[in-house]
């Protein structure tokens, strides 16, 4: 009998999966990787997301290691969130995904215009 390569806690796929689920934490990190931002930039960048949402997917993102929360004390209080090491040595797989999914909606356009 083989065993399974994708037990929890021993698969690099499902590791990655578990960092990434989330509908909006590819988009959040896609954004952060032009620059720091600000909460509500981020909200208005990404304008359909709700602000519980987006303030639960950076929570993640930062327990994860690849977002980093700034707290600036100041009145109002400003915040603002940027990629870690970690989080920009994501980047370049993100670009893959980015160019696969270019490439898939062009061959599907493509497909359906006969």
């Amino acid at each position: 009998m083989t065993k399974s390569l994708y037990r929890e806690g021993s698969c690099s796929v499902l590791a990655v999966q578990k960092i990434i689920a989330g509908k909006w934490k590819l988009p959040i990190l896609w954004q952060l990787s032009q620059g720091t931002k600000r909460f509500n930039q981020l909200q208005k960048l990404l304008s359909e997301i709700s602000q519980g949402i987006l303030t639960q997917q950076l929570r993640e993102l930062e327990q994860d290691g690849l977002v980093h929360r700034e707290i600036y004390r100041e009145v109002p209080p400003k915040v603002e969130y940027s990629l870690t090491t970690l989080g920009e040595s994501f980047m370049p797989v993100l670009a893959t995904i980015r160019n696969w999914g270019d490439q898939y909606l062009n061959t599907r356009s493509e497909s359906h215009t006969i």
